[in-house]
């Protein structure tokens, strides 16, 4: 970036990420500074008031436009509609109290290197970094590139092995002492917000100006019994949004106040482990994970062992998820694009709680800091509460019209008021009363106060239905919801799942279901081993625990979990790993038991998981588990029943939920960290398919039923089988037996920058197909329905709504109108779809039980979280009860409210008239 020194300098920070702004250079100007400071004196501190609710102009007034790389102020403008000004000062980092303790000088062989950020910012010889610091995220000038970049955490750029290399015996004293100042402490700090700041913020509020205003003309006027009803209405209506204010920010420290004070052992090169508190701990530094129950401080890199970890705090859900080491590949590509294993795998996420390690080689359980302070996803999740999506809501903008008008009216009314008074000889002094005077009865200086406690109110009564809320500003838009997002599993559906039954497969195709309703144990064989194995379940404190799936298909196997105990013997067996066998009665069952050597855990991106397993005494195999779809395809054909399709949809069909099966034996010879993913999953054979269910939450038909009738479109965002999401849409009444649901496929052609889409009738899968192009769809005639609107519904996975995103971009909104339900979509991808309801002017809600529905629940207009665990803080709303009865009463209640404020909006106040 070229050095424009005199000109205003525009760059981008964050570019292309979720919180972008525009960043401009400005050098204090003394001319300029002198002047405001008189001016501020000469109006009686209006200008410094102007500035405050103005930040650009403050900016503007006091300095000078400047190349960022001379810049000591910077202005900021977010890339939204709004276009949000705030400024920042450049601030100084110096290097040289680091001099006399290690003899650090600009040719220290630490501060040459510049394959770092940090070194690339840090000037020379003066040894001292530039930096500024917005929303609690630390930004260093880059000498190298010229440019802002955030700090505080790895670069993206690093592949595996330079991890391993660079970080795996740990950062020198040296290092971390250069990071630790360079890169801040290592804290998710939310200090409590003072009161005398809370009511100076709200005091200031352009309204409550006006209002004191208002009340001085009153006095004056001697309209002293409105004008002290004001005053006290004023007064209750701060003090009781300061107390909403503290009690929330009193909350949020509490919440992440254990955050900081955490002792770690960190492996230091030369100087050995030593425990240290986690508020110094710096991107790089080694951790060395010991004992349960340990609560991460940062986000690491995991480079040997494993771990299992509770990501409660994520997910809402606390289901024990295994993570694997980050392999130690030869690969110059970054390490996050290595393997087809999404690389959350290999990280343990701040806040999280790891609740078993286990050594390997080393005998250490290690992970490399990632990220520190708020860089984390504990962070992250606390820095969307404290500075959310600003969002532009009908109401408020038809609010400021009104206003607008009533300005524009009492403008007019002021001037021939003047003329009126003028005329008939009045003193000036009354003149200039009588014409403010027309400007408090056009415009109501008790709308600030009616509207404040009418918020409040609503968040009470909220409160004692069992709703918390923790973005007022939302309460309004409740009443104008026009559109419910829903998850399925947990939300619509119960959470837990029921074993129905298991079909079996061998060469003559699909057997008999099995039923596990009377209590019959399945006879042994691959499929039964595999029921056995093919878990991520763990035994913590003597209890099973894992996946409400895996274990109830462990459940049903009626075999036991242990662990190996140090006289536990075989050839390739790792001390301490688990080992599942029948239990005494069960002696029919040829094996002593099968040692789980190796798990390739499951991922939502991959929908399987593979395990390695020893029969004792008896051979090596490998089970897989995951969508039929995915598990046949690395099936040998020949195994696979020709009628799986068929066999298949009668299942989904009537809202089960599939799991496919299958295993193929390995040779004894290999060692298991030899054996990588693709060579263990190739050439498996087919075992059968297991069935669970997941029935309705009672009260789910009734509340659908309800809004429907109300004309509030629902829509289902899952993560499950299209065909199950299909059913279940039937069955709650989501979609009525006589509407059609037509089916929408999109595909990237293989080698081409085209795609293809193709729609069909479920019932009569008749097939209409068309290539990169956007093509007319003829729906009514497709539906048979004589064009009655809303006769058909669209659903589609979430491969072809991105497909559909990015190749039939115009296509997409047409297919959203009548979009009902969108199965198999990634966190990321609810997200989107709610952006795009959005964009078609929907007010859109979204209720999930907050297991990967946090991204959707913030980019709602109206987010209701049916999961009180720690990731429901960022939805606005949060319900008590666990269904979704709770939709209906928030938009019904606020409806109401919304009455209340519109009229508190044309009700102006008349003092004068009394």
């Amino acid at each position: 970036m070229g050095d424009n020194s005199g000109k205003e300098q525009k760059a981008v920070l964050n570019e292309g990420q979720e919180n972008e702004m525009e960043i401009f250079g400005y050098r204090t100007c003394s001319c300029r500074k002198a002047l405001c400071l008189a001016g501020s004196i000469l109006s009686l501190g209006v200008l410094p008031l102007v500035f405050y609710w103005r930040p650009a102009w403050h900016v503007w007034g006091n300095c000078v436009p400047c190349s960022l790389q001379e810049a000591d102020t910077v202005l900021l403008r977010t890339t939204d509609e709004f276009q949000t000004y705030s400024w920042k000062k450049v601030t100084w980092v110096h290097l040289s109290t680091l001099s006399s303790t290690f003899g650090l000088t600009p040719g220290h062989p630490l501060i040459i290197d510049e394959d770092c950020i940090i070194n690339r910012a840090i000037q020379k010889p003066d040894l001292k970094v530039r930096c500024i610091k917005v929303q609690k995220i630390r930004y260093v000038w880059n000498n190298l590139e010229g440019q802002f970049q955030k700090i505080g955490s790895l670069e993206d750029w690093l592949s595996s092995a330079k991890i391993h290399l660079k970080f795996g015996s740990g950062l020198t004293r040296e290092e971390q002492e250069i990071r630790r100042l360079i890169c801040g402490p290592n804290t998710i700090d939310v200090e409590i917000t003072p009161i005398w700041k809370l009511l100076s913020k709200e005091v200031l509020n352009p309204f409550y100006i006006f209002q004191l205003f208002s009340v001085c003309l009153w006095f004056s006027e001697d309209y002293k019994e409105y004008a002290l009803a004001i005053i006290l209405m004023s007064i209750i209506s701060i003090s009781l949004t300061v107390y909403d204010l503290r009690q929330q920010s009193v909350k949020l420290h509490r919440l992440v106040e254990a955050h900081n004070s955490i002792t770690v052992s960190v492996c230091e090169r030369k100087s050995g482990v030593r425990q240290l508190e986690s508020r110094f701990l710096v991107p790089g530094d080694l951790l060395i994970l010991t004992g349960n129950k340990v609560q991460m401080p940062c986000d690491a890199i995991l480079i040997d062992g494993s771990c299992v970890v509770d990501e409660g705090m994520l997910t809402g859900e606390s289901i024990p998820v295994t993570k694997t080491p980050l392999p130690k590949t030869d690969s110059p590509l970054p390490w996050k694009t290595q393997s087809e294993v999404d690389s959350k795998r290999h990280i343990l996420f701040c806040g999280t709680e790891v609740i078993q390690t286990k050594a390997a080689c080393s005998r250490m359980v290690r992970a490399v800091v990632l990220q520190t302070g708020f860089n984390t996803a504990k962070g992250d999740l606390v820095r969307s509460i404290l500075y959310p999506k600003a969002m532009s809501f009908k109401l408020y903008r038809d609010a400021i019209r009104f206003l607008l008008c009533l300005v524009g009216t009492a403008t007019i009314g002021m001037v021939y008021t003047l003329c009126v008074y003028v005329l008939s000889g009045e003193s000036p002094e009354d003149v200039v009363k009588k014409a403010l005077d027309v400007i408090t009865i056009a415009v109501p200086p008790a709308l600030p106060a009616a509207l404040t406690t009418g918020i409040i109110y609503a968040q009470r009564r909220l409160k004692k239905r069992g709703i918390f809320c923790i973005s007022p500003q939302r309460i309004n838009v409740c009443g104008q919801l026009n559109l419910v997002c829903f998850d399925k599993t947990g939300t619509l559906t119960c959470d837990g799942l029921d074993l129905w039954g298991v079909v079996p497969c061998d060469k003559n195709g699909f057997q008999e279901v099995h039923s596990f309703a009377l209590g019959k144990a399945l006879p042994w064989g691959p499929l039964c081993a595999a029921m056995a194995s093919c878990h991520s379940l763990i035994l913590l404190d003597d209890t099973i625990q894992g996946d409400p799936l895996d274990l109830k298909m462990f459940e049903a196997t009626a075999w036991e979990m242990t662990v190996s105990e140090d006289d536990f013997h075989l050839k390739g067996v790792p001390a301490h790993a688990m080992v599942v066998k029948p239990r005494k009665p069960a002696s029919q069952v040829p094996v002593e038991g099968m040692v789980i050597l190796h798990q390739f855990p499951f991922s939502s991106a991959l929908q399987r998981m593979t395990v390695i397993i020893q029969e004792v005494g008896g051979d090596r195999l490998a089970f897989m588990k995951g969508a039929p779809e995915r598990v046949v395809s690395f099936c040998q054909p020949e195994t696979v029943p020709t009628s799986f399709i068929s066999e298949l949809q009668i299942y989904t069909t009537q809202g089960f939920r599939v799991i496919a099966l299958a295993y193929k034996n390995l040779e004894a010879d290999h060692h298991t960290s030899a054996l990588t993913r693709e060579k263990v999953e190739c050439d498996l054979v087919f075992l059968g398919l297991l069935i669970l269910e997941n029935r309705l939450k009672e009260e789910t038909k009734p509340v659908l039923e309800e809004l429907i009738s109300a004309q509030i479109r629902t829509v289902m965002i899952t993560g499950d089988n299209l065909q199950t999401a299909i059913t279940v849409a039937r069955k709650s009444g989501m979609v009525s037996e006589s509407q059609k649901v037509i089916l929408i496929e999109a595909d990237e052609t293989p080698g081409s920058s085209s795609a293809s889409i193709s729609w069909k009738l479920v019932e009569e899968k008749k097939h209409i197909a068309c290539g990169n192009q956007d093509n007319y769809i003829n729906i009514r005639e497709e539906a048979h329905d004589n064009g009655k609107e809303g006769s058909y519904h669209f659903a589609l996975d979430g491969k072809s709504f991105q497909v559909i995103n990015r190749y039939f971009s115009s296509l997409l909104p047409k297919i959203l109108i009548n979009g009902t339900i969108f199965a198999r979509m990634s966190p990321g991808q609810k997200s989107s779809l709610v952006e795009e309801f959005q964009k078609l002017d929907y007010f859109v809600g979204m209720c999930g039980d907050g297991a990967n529905d946090c991204g959707a629940l913030k980019m709602a207009h109206v987010g209701i979280s049916l999961s009180e665990q720690e990731a429901s803080v960022a939805s606005p709303f949060t319900s008590k009860t666990p269904n979704i009865e709770c939709v209906p009463h928030l938009i019904k209640r606020q409806t109401a409210f919304q009455i209340t404020s519109f009229c508190s909006r044309i009700w102006p106040s008349q003092p004068s008239l009394v």
